[in-house]
């Protein structure tokens, strides 16, 4: 009976024995002992390690242990494929990045504004124009872009602040103007200028001190802008040519040109006072220039009247007379009558009735008479 059972279980163990081998899971033994996993070559051997995060009893060299083979057969990572097997990926990342080393600095685009000011080991070379340029590589040569072509602006002062400059006079007037530049030699723009912008503002204020310092304060707020104006420019364009700048002054042109904040108010006075003072003067010259016209009108008019008379005293006398008593008599309503022994009849009702619808009082004076 005993035999018989002993058998039956021998024949159900050689059945469930692949998957007693695996009672241990991926870890291997499960460290009781029992070798029924084993072959019987294998028993009485000590047990393997077979964890996956160590490597191989048999060395690495054996393919399809520990860890690394399980990452490996998993598909994250293992050998390259056949094509990429054999290249050399420093060599090609060097020569990549020589490439891009060399079409990077040697290859050059200028706008239409620009030109380029191209040094050999430091030293100029040549200019080229606007357009696709080709250099040696750095740093055997570089390009300096030089915007050329470009009307660039100096707006002095940069801000809202007050420019004080003094005239010829003594007088303090704050004075903001703008000068307008441009490049005309890159060569010497690029080597001789190490902050363009700066050295022209200080150019520009030196110029225009020294420029107005021959103006009177009537001339530096009123007429004598565009004299100022244009001495600056040619003072500005001699100091930077002196100084090999490369630079062409465009225009200068003055923007504001007022007495200094604190004295505007009593300055506006001032001005109104001399415009009243130039307005009465101008007003007493004209009055002057009426009376010397009239004056000489009337010496011209007895001039020609001593003419008349030199000719003809007696006539010219009488006709002055007549002239001067018409002239007398014209406002009153009178009625003068000369009858030389003769009483002729006269209408005066009729007269005055006449007269007084008239625009403006005149009076009729009738002379009669045989005699002149």
């Amino acid at each position: 009976m005993i035999d018989k059972i002993s058998s039956r279980f021998r024949t159900r163990l050689r059945t469930i024995r692949p998957t007693l081998s695996m009672v241990g899971g991926p870890w291997g033994d499960d460290g009781s002992g029992e070798d029924t996993g084993k072959t019987p070559g294998e028993r009485g051997r000590p047990p393997r390690k077979t964890s996956p995060w160590l490597p191989d009893e048999n060395g690495p060299s054996r393919s399809g242990g520990g860890f690394d083979a399980l990452w490996k057969g998993r598909g994250f990572g293992g050998n390259l494929p056949p094509m990429a097997q054999g290249i050399n990926w420093w060599k090609w990342g060097g020569i990549l990045l020589a490439a891009l080393w060399i079409v990077g600095t040697s290859v050059h685009r200028l706008e239409a504004e620009e030109e380029g000011v191209v040094t050999r080991l430091g030293s100029y070379s040549r200019t080229v124009g606007p357009g696709i340029s080709l250099t040696l590589p750095a740093p055997f040569e570089t390009m300096i872009k030089v915007p050329a072509r470009r009307i660039q602006t100096i707006d002095i002062p940069g801000s809202d602040a007050q420019n004080l400059v003094l005239t010829g006079d003594a007088n303090i007037i704050n004075l903001a103007y703008t000068v307008r530049w441009s490049v005309k030699q890159p060569r010497l723009f690029a080597f001789q200028l190490n902050n363009p912008e700066t050295a022209i503002r200080s150019a520009a204020e030196s110029a225009m001190r020294s420029t107005v310092a021959n103006f009177n304060l009537a001339q530096a707020i009123g007429s004598g802008q565009t004299e100022i104006s244009r001495d600056v420019e040619q003072r500005l364009q001699a100091m930077l040519d002196y100084y090999r700048s490369g630079v062409r002054v465009e225009d200068v042109s003055i923007r504001v040109s007022a007495p200094p904040n604190e004295v505007e108010e009593a300055f506006n006075n001032v001005n109104v006072a001399r415009q009243n003072s130039e307005a009465a003067i101008n007003g007493a010259r004209g009055f002057a220039a009426q009376v010397v016209s009239a004056a000489q009108g009337d010496a011209a008019e007895f001039d020609r009247i001593y003419e008349q008379y030199r000719l003809a005293p007696q006539v010219t006398r009488r006709r002055l007379y007549y002239e001067t008593m018409e002239q007398v008599l014209r406002p009153s309503e009178k009625t003068i009558i000369d009858s030389n022994n003769l009483v002729p009849y006269l209408p005066l009702p009729e007269a005055r009735r006449t007269a007084e619808p008239a625009a403006s009082p005149s009076a009729t004076a009738t002379v009669a008479g045989g005699g002149q």
